[in-house]
């Protein structure tokens, strides 16, 4: 039943991919010239993520937290990473940022095109050249007032816990002065685990938006405390939101 189910929902989102696409050139195409920091072409990306979102197998969907979010504030936003899901889920922020992904998202049809429009920031991660373009361009981003938008586990947890926190989001916020916004989210793992492409049952997905984290009376040097005191706050927060 779950393989049919499967079928159904990846057939339904190629089928809106491949219908979508030529709209949402023609829009890049339109808004080019004006839209330097590509807000347009990302509205129409979250836009596209609210149609997908509507194709996952839920109970419910909550997310706790919305307000704390100032509009117009640039955010380094960091979220814990289940599932490919949470890319869904976490566009429903309506944030303005630029997502962080590997390089290999790129070599994907039409999604990797997606990410070229919108100027979203990749890197290659067995590269130490493309690590340096990915912070020089963050921190572009970040003082040019764009918000960015990464997983700093590096990789889907494969049993729903946070693994450790690296690096880079905690010294671009040390260096820029820009707050963490972080985000905790759940449920997302049982639907699509890591490596699956088998949906199983519905589920309760929950997110959470915690408190925006200055990077005030941290130095570079010790960006790994910043990092564990953000990670304490994750967990504690992944806890609390189980046991509710």
């Amino acid at each position: 039943m779950n393989i049919l189910k499967s079928l159904c929902i990846w057939t339904a989102g190629v089928i809106f991919l491949i219908i979508s696409f030529p709209f949402t050139c023609l829009i890049w195409l339109v808004a080019l010239p004006f839209d330097r920091k590509r807000t347009v072409i990302h509205r129409v990306l979250l836009w596209h993520c609210a149609v997908y979102k509507c194709l996952v197998p839920l109970k419910s969907f909550n997310c706790e937290g919305k307000e704390k979010i100032a509009r117009g504030n640039t955010y380094i936003v960091i979220s814990n990473h289940q599932s490919s899901l949470d890319i869904i889920f976490l566009n429903a922020l309506g944030l303005n940022y630029k997502w962080i992904s590997k390089i290999e998202n790129k070599k994907v049809p039409i999604i990797g095109w997606y990410l070229s429009m919108a100027d979203y920031i990749s890197v290659d991660r067995n590269k130490e050249d493309s690590k340096k373009r990915l912070f020089e361009k963050s921190y572009k981003s970040l003082k040019d007032g764009t918000s960015i938008m990464i997983f700093p586990e590096g990789t889907r947890s494969p049993n729903g816990e946070i693994g450790a926190l690296k690096r880079g989001a905690f010294m671009l916020s040390i260096q820029t002065g820009v707050p963490l916004l972080p985000v905790v989210i759940d449920g997302t793992g049982g639907i699509l685990p890591k490596h699956g492409i088998v949906f199983g049952a519905k589920r309760d997905v929950k997110m959470r938006v915690l408190n925006p984290e200055y990077p005030e009376g941290f130095e570079i040097d010790n960006h790994r405390e910043f990092a564990l005191k953000i990670s304490a706050l994750m967990k504690t927060a992944l806890n609390e939101m189980r046991t509710k």
